[in-house]
């Protein structure tokens, strides 16, 4: 008998909107609604990928859970591990700071994540300080033993961030966030900033992180072939809202929903005599500012309807475990990613 999967995060009508300022007194200027009505969950031990285009929305959504961002409305459930649950939308400041030992991110650019002014072992030491998490000769063993854990050696703790390579400082950025021993991690693009020949070692790292300390992933990125590597499950956003969710080799090799398709249709194939054949999408992304009416995806959606463009559709679960936004989601046959 197999355990049946626990939920440690679940997002519920997660919204962040930004009032645009405008003229010389910054008034006015109306909403960018980067993440509107989000929601889904992820169970412990699970990676969840979240991707999308530039300007969608993943990278907010992200930071908005982890109270980066206040939400402008939504509730972030996350259930520790005595399964009490816990609001993160309406932790005070200092509740929330308590709170961080359960929740961290990496980041994306491991450049300018890290402070130059401070050696590795205060950075990584950090958020054991901050947070009150150990003290004394406690914090120096909990920095040894995540560092080495990081392929990072105890020379390395004395020296700067200036003296590191890209992986070498997104391992110690890996480090900070891992120090506390959290729970949950937001990885938001962790490779998409390193040379291709590093971002095996890192994302191996990470992986092999999850499995020896129960860690549970939502993975940020663009990079679908990264997303596909790590991923159980799978989110596609498009201009703020989610519009598919599935595990991974379903929503890869058989898309519910327009936009998904032509992500995939751009994956190239290993094969070089395999013929790709890219949905080419009309136009860019819409503002978030001025989103289309209706279904946010139709102004380049080949399929679109009358319906499309004067209603939005509704997310539901259209075969188990599967949800998508799409009006004609049971009846549309799209085409996936090549199989290798």
């Amino acid at each position: 008998m197999t355990d049946t999967p626990t939920i440690l995060l679940e997002v519920r009508n997660l919204a962040k909107h930004f009032n645009m300022r405008q003229g010389f007194l910054g008034r006015g200027g109306g909403l960018v609604k980067a993440v509107d009505g989000v929601s889904f969950q992820i169970t412990r031990g699970e990676t969840l990928g979240l991707v999308g285009e530039s300007g969608s929305g993943k990278t907010t959504a992200g930071r908005t859970i982890l109270r980066a961002y206040d939400p402008t409305s939504g509730e972030v459930i996350f259930r520790l591990s005595d399964e009490k649950a816990v609001d993160l939308a309406k932790l005070s400041k200092e509740e929330l700071r308590a709170f961080r030992r359960h929740a961290q991110m990496i980041f994306q650019d491991p450049y300018s994540s890290l402070n130059p002014r401070m050696t590795v072992r205060d950075i990584i030491a950090e958020p054991l300080v901050a947070g009150g998490v150990a003290q004394g000769a406690e914090v120096d063993d909990r920095v040894r033993e995540t560092a080495r854990r990081c392929q990072l050696s105890l020379e390395h703790l004395r020296r700067y961030p200036h003296a590191f390579s890209g992986g070498q400082r997104q391992r110690i950025g890996i480090a900070r966030a891992l120090v506390v021993q959290p729970e949950f991690v937001v990885c938001d693009e962790p490779v998409s900033a390193l040379d291709v020949s590093i971002q095996a070692q890192i994302l191996n790292l990470l992986m092999d992180m999850q499995q020896e300390l129960g860690l549970t992933y939502l993975f940020v990125a663009h990079d679908l072939s990264v997303v596909e590597h790590v991923s159980d499950r799978v989110a596609v956003m498009y201009l703020g809202r989610i519009v598919e969710l599935a595990p991974t080799a379903d929503l890869f090799y058989q898309p519910l929903h327009p936009y998904t398709e032509a992500l995939m249709s751009a994956i190239p194939a290993l094969d070089p005599d395999e013929v790709m054949q890219p949905k080419i999408l009309e136009g860019e992304i819409p503002s978030p500012a001025n989103p289309p009416p209706g279904c946010h995806f139709h102004p380049r959606c080949q399929y679109a309807k009358d319906i499309c463009k004067a209603q939005a559709p509704e997310w539901r679960e259209i075969h188990p475990g599967r949800f998508a936004a799409c009006h004609f989601a049971e009846t549309l046959t799209l085409s996936g990613a090549i199989k290798s």
